[in-house]
């Protein structure tokens, strides 16, 4: 189950620490940016949890890249927020950091699934304990 993955578990809790982050009344001011954070924020857990689903590899590493890109935004977004005075220095880099190892577990796990490149994954019934998501190979 996509629940066991440790890197969905962490884009999870890191969307979360957004949602807290985007209740502050400071955004009720900037609207567009509260509404971009928060849907990328969704996004990276979301995109892993569809792909999960798919029936190759393939198709999975493709939703992977997805919900990386959409770390990626949020990080940059994170940046704007810092700017405009919604979040502190020491949140953005606790924030990114998050991130980051997010980005790195997606980036190893891809490289996993395209080594495996499994043709039918079994619609998302897949071994989690044999799945590293560690950042690494």
């Amino acid at each position: 189950m996509v629940e066991e993955l440790v890197v969905y578990q962490k884009a999870l809790d890191a969307a979360r620490a957004i949602s807290a982050i985007l209740r502050r009344p400071s955004f009720d001011r900037d609207v567009r940016l509260r509404a971009q954070l928060g849907a990328s924020s969704e996004r990276v857990a979301s995109d892993i949890g569809e792909g999960f689903g798919q029936k190759t590899d393939r198709h999975f590493a493709l939703y992977l890249h997805g919900s990386r890109s959409s770390s990626i935004e949020v990080r940059m977004q994170l940046q704007i927020a810092l700017d405009r005075d919604h979040i502190t220095r020491a949140e953005l880099a606790h924030l990114g950091e998050r991130y980051a190892e997010i980005e790195k577990m997606l980036t190893g796990l891809m490289k996993h699934l395209h080594r495996e490149d499994r043709r039918e994954r079994g619609y998302g019934k897949t071994e989690p304990s044999r799945v590293k998501t560690k950042g690494g190979d």
